[in-house]
């Protein structure tokens, strides 16, 4: 049995008609459901037999899957921390190290880690943050940003199916709460550690994130006018593809959407 990396090793393989036969609306969110374990591959119709036999796993390892998927990528990274100059990790990641924990700042708070892999922060532990996290330090090559910026798109790994997700599950959502929620842009800057800039993109509305030093992330929205919808891109300076993985990138952005969401439905504010 092979276990998925993510949600787009699945989906390659489906039908795309989103015939609905499994039970979910699209394929994608079948794919979802299985990387999850939520339900069996073997439940969509047009899979060859070879690969439902693939992905195939009994009731304990979907368990184990579904509940451990997160931390066993965290585990992983954490493994080499002890071996790593941190010293060295925090001149090239732009944080700061005291000689018990190297601390960053992500999204205007300090969040660090110890070399015994072990955090030491104020804000949340979520697998969305601490995952990339990890990445950033460890994989990633410490370029200092260009200011030149570029779509999900044209990151060096991204393809149709990535961004297909990447447009649902951050962009979309982050719409929607910029339509409802008219003081998100306020609660961006002033929470977590956001800068306005001079409207990008022909935006009416810019804002920049850190969620780590060297990953500036911009959000531009434009608001509905004359009957035409709003709209809502996210943009990356280009040096992230020498910072982070496009794997880490899905996680943090999807992981913070779906943070923002969670908190303004429930609450109407955003606090962290």
């Amino acid at each position: 049995m092979s276990n998925p990396k993510n949600v787009m090793e699945i989906f390659k393989y489906l039908e795309k008609s989103n015939c609905r036969e499994c039970g979910e609306k699209t394929c994608l969110a079948f794919a979802s459901a299985v990387f999850q374990s939520r339900k069996k591959i073997d439940l969509c119709p047009h899979l060859d037999p070879g690969i439902i036999e693939k992905y195939t796993a009994d009731n304990s390892e979907k368990s184990l899957m579904s509940e451990q998927m997160g931390e066993q990528l965290v585990g992983d990274l954490k493994k080499s921390l002890s071996q790593l100059d941190f010293q060295k990790i925090s001149e090239k990641s732009g944080g700061k190290y005291d000689g018990k924990a190297l601390t960053l700042k992500v999204l205007g708070k300090d969040f660090g880690v110890r070399p015994d892999g072990t955090f030491k922060t104020d804000i949340h532990v979520n697998t969305w943050i601490t995952g990339p996290f990890l990445d950033y330090l460890i994989q990633g090559q410490g370029e200092d940003p260009s200011g030149y910026w570029i779509s999900f798109r044209e990151l060096k790994e991204s393809d149709d199916l990535i961004y297909s997700f990447f447009k649902k599950r951050c962009e979309a959502v982050m719409k929607r709460i910029a339509d409802d929620y008219t003081d998100l842009f306020d609660d961006l800057v002033h929470i977590f550690g956001g800068k306005r800039v001079e409207e990008q993109f022909e935006a009416d509305i810019s804002v920049v994130l850190h969620p780590l030093p060297k990953v500036p992330i911009m959000v531009c929205y434009l608001e509905p006018e004359d009957g035409m919808p709003s709209t809502l891109n996210l943009f990356f300076d280009r040096s992230i593809d020498a910072n982070l993985s496009i794997d880490s990138v899905l996680t943090l952005c999807a992981g913070f959407s779906a943070m923002i969401e969670r908190i303004t439905e429930k609450h109407g504010v955003i606090a962290i």
